[in-house]
């Protein structure tokens, strides 16, 4: 039956989260209802708040966490109630070309792109005030009960700390992958970081273990140089103490540039300095942050003549079905550590103040 619980609706955008009383439909074919115990705050959510991601409205927004299977929908054979769960905003439906193709892993059944804010069918489990609510990404975590497709979860270990293993939701796996599973980084390499937030320093978590010999972190706040260096930077730049253009010093400090570039940040001037900062011939470019929806990038064309490449990469390559029990295995086996990208606990009726800290750099 519908489930009455609180959730954190966004009613418009720039507004602050709402908490709610929302009725949660029972899941329909194909689906799963999780309650969800630990969620994370992405950047992109709060991008889907400003509008640089655009969205439909009003909405509950929310994609990096981990729950409970609560109930399931007719046909559904992959999970049972009581499994744990991580939901999948990039889904896996394994039948569409990208699924079947080695090269990719962005389903073509992901919310992502053209987003409708709906489950397959066309229609919404979540209604509040009367008025239906949208889902975001396939996920919509900021709420106690949430449903997703089949497709759009994968049962990890009943071992796992959900208020751990909820950043391979999204913000770990996207990193980490964008080094070792998207640029393939090699040992000896050198790479240059764009952003350390919690996907850029998983980025770095990324470059060590795929044994880079130099890694240089970017950011205009030096209050995040102490945890890229525990994490495995090996310097740490601040483009505000040079005149110069940041991939000038880049160039300076490395001789050519770097072999791979990580943009993970979100900023059109960012991409275009992360790929003037890799090798004018066989760098690689990542571009890892999501992109404001209003901007074009001018660049150089001759920057990309010379053999460089610039790639885009979604929840780090991987293929999410797939991957997920394999990354949180990885984490109970202590092969990567998630302590350091979490911050700060809160309860979730303080998800306003969370997204302050956010905003704040903290």
């Amino acid at each position: 039956q519908v489930i009455k619980c609180k959730a954190a609706v966004l009613w418009e955008l720039n507004k602050p989260f709402s908490i709610e009383e929302v009725e949660v439909a029972p899941p329909k074919a194909q689906e799963v209802r999780i309650k969800i115990l630990a969620t994370g705050i992405c950047r992109s959510d709060d991008h889907a708040i400003n509008g640089a991601l655009v969205m439909p409205f009003p909405i509950i927004l929310g994609h990096e966490a981990a729950g409970v299977v609560e109930s399931v929908g007719e046909g559904v054979t992959s999970v049972q109630p009581g499994d744990k769960v991580i939901p999948l905003f990039v889904p896996q439906c394994g039948e569409c070309r990208t699924c079947i193709s080695t090269k990719g892993n962005l389903c073509s059944k992901s919310d992502i792109g053209a987003p409708s804010g709906l489950m397959a069918d066309g229609t919404t489990r979540f209604t509040c005030k009367g008025k239906a609510i949208h889902h975001f990404i396939g996920t919509s975590t900021f709420t106690e009960y949430t449903v997703v497709h089949e497709t759009a979860v994968a049962k990890i270990p009943a071992a796992a700390p959900l208020e751990k293993v909820c950043l391979i939701g999204c913000g770990f796996s996207t990193g980490y992958g964008a080094a070792v599973q998207t640029a393939k980084v090699e040992p000896g390499s050198t790479c240059a970081v764009f952003g350390l937030g919690g996907v850029g320093l998983s980025v770095i978590m990324g470059c060590k273990a795929a044994g880079a010999s130099r890694i240089i972190a970017v950011d205009i706040n030096k209050d995040k140089f102490a945890k890229a260096k525990e994490l495995g930077a090996t310097d740490c730049v601040n483009p505000k103490d040079f005149t110069k253009p940041i991939h000038e010093v880049l160039m300076e400090m490395t001789g050519l540039g770097v072999d791979y570039s990580f943009e993970v940040i979100g900023y059109t001037e960012t991409m275009t300095a992360a790929l003037a900062s890799c090798h004018f011939n066989y760098g690689v470019s990542i571009i890892v942050g999501v992109p404001p929806a209003a901007k074009k990038i001018t660049f150089d064309p001759m920057l990309l003549f010379s053999g460089r490449t610039w790639k885009g990469s979604v929840f780090g390559g991987w293929k999410s079905k797939d991957a997920v029990p394999k990354l949180v295995a990885d984490y109970m086996a202590k092969k990567f550590v998630l302590d350091p990208l979490i911050t700060h606990t809160l309860p979730f009726d303080k998800i306003n103040e969370g997204f302050d800290l956010l905003r704040k750099g903290k």
